[in-house]
């Protein structure tokens, strides 16, 4: 059974950093692309950063380049998104999808996904 289990979600100022982690079980890990979406209320999901399965390849959403970073670690079935800089408008819902393709995480959605971790930036 495929597990995608995210924290690091939390209350921080606006300027602040998080780090969000998502630790994944029942796949093999480095057959798939991996992203972190949000959700804020009364909107949609919004594909944030992605990953490809080797690392070599990423997508960001232009609301967070040059503020966020998306990694992952292979060996550890991590992966990993780096916030700085955090705005009142990144207050969301963070969640971790997998895929086997990159291309479907960036066009459409994941095949498996994790509960989810709040994040909330105060202004």
């Amino acid at each position: 059974q495929v597990q995608l289990v995210e924290s690091g979600g939390g209350l921080v100022q606006a300027g602040g950093s998080l780090r969000l982690s998502c630790a994944a079980s029942g796949l093999t890990f480095s057959n798939y692309a991996m992203g972190w979406f949000r959700q804020a209320p009364e909107k949609e999901r919004e594909l944030v950063a992605a990953i490809s399965s080797g690392g070599d390849t990423y997508y960001y959403a232009d609301s967070v380049k040059g503020r966020f970073t998306i990694s992952r670690d292979n060996a550890k079935n991590m992966v990993y998104l780096q916030m700085n800089s955090l705005k009142p408008e990144d207050t969301a819902v963070y969640y971790c999808a997998a895929d086997r393709w990159l291309s479907v995480l960036v066009r459409t959605s994941g095949t498996y996904w994790g509960q989810g971790t709040q994040v909330t930036v105060s202004s």
